[in-house]
Order: structure tokens, then C-alpha cells, then sequence
């Protein structure tokens, strides 16, 4: 692991190697979690800070049940926007859903785990729809808050919100009051994101695993995650 990240050269069959896995690995997690029958509400008991999961674009989050169960089984409260379903709306209507949830599930001190996309939409939670600032912290996996440069080839206009010319990705990237309060993980190669998930000011762990989908699934991951849910407590 590391807070300053790799200066190692990838070659392009690296590159390629770890792109197909990245995609091996999100359609076995659309297929479990198509079949999944686990229903969000049993993930809502706990002693610890609860916690929001916001997944990425077209991701329903049953992508991210693995994840979930790491951090209830350490505790947490967990909850889901379930209204959220795919994620294709656009950020500033999804975190109005966010906030909802948030204040009709009564939360506070919660903290916010997501990943690509769901991490714009929670700084823009945190940003702009948190007046009772029931947000204490979000964690977020391979998000770009600087944009890609890939989206400007994207025909969907949910993926071209993500061109670092976009006014939106552009506000947000300017923002940093908020930032100290961001953890942002990510590996030395995401085949969607070429500039990276560093955010300054931000606590930016740089983790020894490539992809955009296959970093969610290390145990290395959850850890990290679950500690950083945590700092300071046993």
C-alpha cells in the first residue's frame, strides 16, 4: 500500500492482462448480483457508524454486495438508495436521493462508501445537500474527480458527464473545502480513468491492484476501507 503511489512503468500487455480481468470480474458481479436474493433492509443492524453505498454508473448495488457484507460483518449499519437502481441519472438528482435517504433513514454521523461515479454524487451530497452535515466522512474507490478523458468518445450522455471539460466534473474538482474528509482508493492502472482518482487534500491510498471493478473485490480493499470507517477506534 501507499499514500504517495507507484512510479512503476506498465507495459502494454500488462495493461491488456488486467483490463481483461477487470471485465471478467464486473460481469461475474452483474450475474451474482442479478441472481442475488439478499434484501438491503437486513443490512441495517449494527453498533458502529452506519454507512450509505453508492455504486458507480450502471451498477445496480448488489455490485457491490460483496463489500457491503465486509463492512456490516465489522459492525456497520448499512444502507443502499435502492430508488438509485443503475445509476444513470444525473449526479445532482441522484444525491438529492441520497439526501432523502439520509434523512428519512434518520442517519447521523454516517459515512459514505462508493465507487467511480457514486463518489461525485456523495461530494456532491456532502457539497451541497447536507445542511445538518449528517455526512462525516465518504470513502471512495477508483472515482474520477478529475474526470476521463475516454468519455468524450462515449455516445451515452450518462457516460460523457464524466469529460474532465464537463461544468459539473469541473465544480466539483474545484471544491476542496470537503476534501480532508475524502479517502480515495484506487490501483497503479484503471482502464476507465487515465488521469487517476489522486485528490488533493484528500487521503489518497494507492492500493497494488489494477482495474476499475477488480480492486472492489480485494480483501486488502475491505480492509482499508473498514479501517478508515473506523480511525482511532478498536
Amino acid at each position: 500500500m501507499s499514500e504517495t503511489g507507484m512510479a512503476t512503468r506498465i507495459s502494454p500487455l500488462q495493461k491488456a492482462l488486467w483490463w481483461a480481468q477487470d471485465y471478467v470480474y464486473a460481469a461475474v458481479c452483474q450475474v451474482e448480483g442479478m441472481l442475488s436474493r439478499v434484501q438491503p433492509g437486513s443490512f441495517h443492524q449494527g453498533h458502529r457508524d452506519p454507512v450509505v453505498i453508492i455504486p458507480g454508473v450502471y451498477e445496480n448495488w448488489q455490485f457491490m454486495l460483496p463489500l457491503i457484507q465486509t463492512i456490516h460483518d465489522a459492525g456497520h449499519p448499512v444502507h443502499v438508495v435502492t430508488v438509485l437502481q443503475r445509476n444513470k441519472l444525473d449526479v445532482p438528482v441522484a444525491a438529492r436521493l441520497v439526501a432523502q435517504h439520509l434523512e428519512e433513514a434518520g442517519l447521523q454521523g454516517a459515512a459514505i462508501v462508493a465507487h467511480s461515479k457514486g463518489g461525485l454524487i456523495g461530494k456532491y451530497t456532502m457539497l451541497n445537500l447536507d445542511p445538518e452535515q449528517r455526512i462525516d466522512r465518504m470513502i471512495t474507490v477508483c472515482t474520477p474527480f478529475s474526470g476521463s478523458r475516454y468519455a468524450k468518445y462515449m455516445l451515452l450522455p450518462s457516460l460523457r458527464i464524466f469529460s474532465p471539460r464537463n461544468a459539473l466534473t469541473l465544480q466539483l474538482a474545484r471544491e476542496e473545502t470537503i476534501n480532508s474528509k475524502i479517502t480515495s482508493i484506487y490501483g497503479p492502472f484503471d482502464p476507465h480513468i487515465p488521469e487517476g482518482s489522486v485528490l488533493p487534500g484528500a487521503t489518497n491510498i494507492e492500493l497494488p491492484v489494477a482495474g476499475h471493478f477488480r480492486i472492489l473485490g480485494e480483501p486488502e480493499t475491505a480492509r482499508i476501507i473498514v479501517e478508515q470507517l473506523t480511525p482511532g477506534k478498536p
